[in-house]
């Protein structure tokens, strides 16, 4: 064989097979590596695995040590202790414990007898004085009544019983309706219905305020004498109201109109110096100031 064509056949040979001979070194590596990987997972496991047995193993001689070992032995009090907890029932069961025994102790009375209380009470005949306010009249009888103290008969005179107090919210309105009666012309009505209201309801406390517009609404029907008299009576009633001082100055007014300028001042110079600083201590100045000769 001519040695030329086999030296070219040779390196055809050696050509064509550099390719596949790099192919397959490549994929051994690639094997390679994955069977590395695979020697690494199973080593891990297995390390797992002996360190769980190795603590399965420390349990089981635990618990073999612990059953070999003899019981320990309870001291009395423990024991006497321990009995009530095991014998504790639950939560709502019945204790079924014995009753306790009771012992009977019976206390002798003292043979001192107690003493003896006095009840023996002198029995005094009452006051007649004093029994007269608490007398009241035979119903039916004309205001007197007679009651037997000691055997003798006192006279007494009943008092008349006031009527009840009515409802403020009646009262109230009774007022407003008698004002009322005043500022639409009907005068007379109002000084009528304030007069009695007045008369029949002295503590209510627009009983003042009543006597006031009663002697304005007079003094609107010409009649200072009249008008003049409420007004004394509210001074003289309701000293501290709050209708006093401008009651003061409309009983001025009415001194005036009777022509009684001497007593019209005193009433004046009186609401200077007893209301000092008030709107009405200032009317009192000027008509004062007017009344002077």
């Amino acid at each position: 064989m001519p040695v030329r064509p086999f030296l070219f056949r040779l390196f055809a040979a050696v050509a064509l097979s550099a390719p596949t001979a790099c192919a397959t070194t490549a994929a051994s590596q690639t094997e390679v590596g994955r069977l590395e990987a695979e020697v690494r997972t199973l080593r891990a496991a297995q390390s797992s695995l002996i360190e769980r047995l190795e603590r399965l193993e420390n349990r089981d001689a635990v618990s073999r040590a612990r059953a070999a070992a003899p019981a320990p032995v309870a001291s009395p009090k423990a024991t006497a202790s321990a009995k009530p907890e095991a014998a504790s029932p639950e939560v709502g069961e019945p204790l079924g414990l014995a009753p306790a025994e009771l012992t009977v102790v019976r206390l002798k009375p003292k043979k001192e007898p107690a003493p003896r209380i006095n009840t023996a009470v002198a029995v005094m005949e009452p006051d007649v004085d004093q029994m007269e306010m608490f007398i009241s009249p035979v119903e039916g009888s004309s205001g007197t009544g007679s009651v037997s103290l000691g055997g003798s008969m006192a006279s007494t005179t009943a008092t008349r019983m006031e009527p009840p107090e009515k409802d403020p919210d009646i009262l109230d309105a009774e007022y407003e309706r008698a004002v009322s009666m005043l500022r639409t012309g009907n005068v007379d009505g109002g000084v009528e219905t304030l007069t009695r209201f007045a008369a029949e309801n002295p503590r209510h406390p627009r009983a003042d305020n009543a006597l006031y517009f009663s002697g304005l609404g007079q003094m609107g029907l010409k009649d200072a004498a009249g008008a003049a008299k409420t007004f004394e009576k509210l001074i003289k009633n309701y000293p501290a109201g709050d209708a006093v001082q401008d009651g003061m100055l409309r009983l001025a007014e009415c001194r005036v109109r009777l022509n009684q300028a001497v007593d019209a001042r005193a009433l004046y110079t009186r609401v200077v110096t007893q209301f000092p600083g008030t709107a009405a201590a200032t009317q009192a100045e000027q008509r004062l100031a007017a009344l002077s000769p």
